[in-house]
């Protein structure tokens, strides 16, 4: 029997946009079974604006509505945990508000699950567009200059490794199994779905990566996440600005993933424990570094000449960040 999927949608005050997108997972071929709403706290018609597309659609009797409504609100990486858990059917699809799927993706998708009994998340490219949905002309891997090795490796079973360095899987273009929450729930606080998704498939399976795009990734002023190329003069800026707490914030977010893999037992091969382990050490590493900027040279470039800045981070960029960043 084929596959069947759900759809996780999160929503907050997402009225204006949610028409287009209920519309485009109505269209799909093979239909969703249902579409589990999580709304956080919207004070605008979101929930009627669901139900009432959906009956436009002709879908009310194809399509099966769960509704949670979260007072007070959850926060996105909650919510998406809460769509996530009531989700009923093999595959889960998440989704957000304001964008829209394009024809053929649920079947382009289901497709490969279907295929590969292995497989247990996958992501794919989305198109950049505006809020009234004209294209940007780029794309959501163009904007995170994402490189042809780091597609190549996922597609080759080296993921994990890719997502050491730094997370390419945005969640509103991920379709997973449902028996990947045995191993990810609960979410780690420290980490946003979507990530902590791909980095628990990574570890104790297979993920991969479809090049092209399945939606339009709307760009607008409200965006929770959204996506954008920097430019060389705003990259610059970026590399002076103060150092802040989020180095130490990325050393809890991996040691909190090396203690669910620690959990997991013999589902995690060794390998990838072992640099689980290094990648925190490293993030530590860089939560440590003097606040004076001449104190952090050396040690900077003797953790650059073990490997560790190309191994967990993204090279000289982040060399040139911790070099480089006030104090």
């Amino acid at each position: 029997m084929p596959l069947e999927v759900s759809v996780a949608l999160c929503t907050r005050n997402g009225a204006r946009y949610l028409p287009e997108q209920i519309r485009s997972i109505c269209s799909q071929v093979p239909l969703p079974r249902e579409i589990v709403v999580s709304d956080d706290g919207s004070t605008d018609d979101t929930l009627a604006v669901v139900r009432d597309t959906l009956a436009r659609c002709g879908m009310t009797d194809q399509i099966a509505l769960r509704v949670f409504s979260n007072t007070p609100p959850l926060g996105v990486t909650r919510n998406f945990e809460q769509a996530a858990r009531a989700c009923s059917h093999e595959l889960i699809a998440l989704c957000d508000q304001d964008d829209v799927w394009h024809p053929g993706r649920l079947a382009r998708m289901v497709a490969e699950f279907e295929s590969r009994p292995d497989l247990l998340l996958l992501h794919t490219d989305a198109r950049l567009v505006d809020g009234d949905l004209k294209p940007l002309g780029s794309t959501l891997f163009h904007a995170l200059e994402v490189q042809p090795a780091e597609l190549a490796a996922i597609v080759s079973g080296q993921a994990f490794g890719v997502l050491l360095r730094r997370n390419l899987v945005t969640g509103a273009t991920t379709m997973f199994r449902k028996t990947l929450l045995d191993a990810a729930l609960p979410f780690a606080p420290e980490w946003v779905h979507d990530e902590w998704l791909a980095a628990v498939a990574a570890a104790i399976g297979r993920m991969d990566v479809l090049p092209e795009p399945t939606i339009d990734y709307r760009q607008h002023g409200n965006n929770q996440i959204g996506a954008r190329r920097l430019t060389l003069s705003e990259k610059i800026g970026k590399a002076f600005v103060a150092r802040g707490d989020k180095h130490v914030a990325r050393w809890r977010r991996a040691d909190a993933l090396l203690k669910r893999l620690l959990q997991l037992g013999d589902r995690v091969p060794a390998a990838y424990l072992d640099e689980q382990r290094a990648k925190v050490a490293h993030q530590r590493f860089r939560a440590e570094l003097p606040k004076a900027r001449p104190l952090r040279a050396l040690p900077i470039l003797i953790e650059a000449a073990r490997g560790r800045y190309a191994r967990f981070g993204r090279g000289g960029h982040a060399i040139a960040q911790d070099l480089l960043e006030r104090g």
